[in-house]
């Protein structure tokens, strides 16, 4: 499990997809989950491993796609005796199925590491992946003609700029520094990827040119404002490492103030949701099988032991949706 857990999540970073690594870290028993026990949690919500099942499973992945939206890990308990809140750093949970154990999931969002797409063989190009590498980030350059000797540090060398773009991701940070070769052609594929940043090294002169001919072309005014432009903080840089390390800075400001990573997530992560009338449990209702249908209207449970309670004796019990 362990290796397949490991393999899983190695190819999630290679797709630069972000993900959330939960593991049992103590228990009480009867429980189903064990100390150690370990699953990830992908951002559509998908689980892969194991940390319990019942009622531990869907608050595990309601809690590591909270991680995943806010960057944070967390610690959950989910017991008996909870207040549903959140406490001491530990979010509390209520244990509503029958076993009564106790669970503590320690739940870690991980993102792959950040990286900078280049468009062009320009010298502030090359100054750029020199310097983005020396600070960690992993670096793909794109450029006519383009050899991996004339880029060591590029992990991706595409000759083509008709090539393949799927490297690029929503945590791609792409700039185009074509200056001069293949300019439009080059924003026209970075701005057909899912980038939250797509920067353009030019003169201000430069960039009115290319935007206005850009919309004569039929751009739209959000295609268009996707491009920052031109590239980079103003520090009055003007070597080429200066407009790279200006870019850099750009880079880092604007991955370190975006509150929150929502645009990598799928639109609709929490979803609505019903409360399950015998144990009071929040369910998710895209992903539960277990409901009843009853004069015209449908209850949703956590289990097929709640569901089986209530079909026995519906009118016990009184069924209310709540949004997420």
């Amino acid at each position: 499990m362990f290796d397949e857990l490991m393999s899983k999540a190695a190819e999630l970073r290679a797709h630069g997809q972000i993900f959330a690594f939960a593991v049992v870290v103590r228990c009480d028993p009867p429980i189903s989950g064990k100390p150690g026990d370990k699953a990830i949690i992908d951002a559509e919500g998908k689980i892969s491993g194991w940390i319990g099942g019942g009622c531990s499973q869907p608050l595990v992945i309601k809690e590591a796609l909270k991680a995943i939206a806010d960057g944070s890990p967390r610690l959950v308990r989910i017991s008996p005796g909870a207040t549903n809140g959140a406490k001491g750093g530990v979010v509390d949970y209520t244990m509503t199925c029958h076993s009564g154990g106790s669970l503590d999931i320690y739940i870690e969002p991980i993102f792959s590491k950040p990286h900078i797409a280049i468009f062009g063989r320009s010298a502030v190009a090359l100054a750029l992946a020199r310097l983005g590498k020396a600070i960690g980030f992993e670096i793909s350059i794109c450029a006519e003609g383009m050899k991996q000797e004339d880029c060591p540090e590029a992990g991706i060398v595409l000759p083509d700029l008709d090539a393949d773009l799927k490297h690029i991701t929503p945590q791609t940070f792409v700039v185009v520094a074509t200056q001069g070769e293949h300019d439009e052609q080059a924003l026209e594929k970075a701005t057909a990827t899912s980038a939250p940043y797509i920067a353009f090294v030019a003169s201000k002169q430069k960039t009115q040119a290319v935007m206005q001919s850009l919309k004569e072309q039929g751009w739209t005014p959000e295609r268009l404002r996707r491009i920052v432009a031109p590239a980079g903080l103003p520090i009055g840089a003007v070597l080429p490492e200066e407009i790279a390390v200006s870019i850099l800075a750009q880079v880092v400001e604007v991955s370190r103030n975006r509150s929150k990573p929502a645009p990598l997530l799928p639109p609709a992560i929490e979803t609505t949701d019903a409360i399950d009338p015998v144990c009071g449990m929040k369910v998710n209702i895209a992903k539960t099988k277990y409901k009843s249908e009853l004069g015209g209207s449908t209850t949703y449970f956590c289990c097929a032991r709640c569901q089986q309670t209530f079909e026995q004796s519906p009118d016990t019990y009184t069924a209310t949706r709540v949004s997420a």
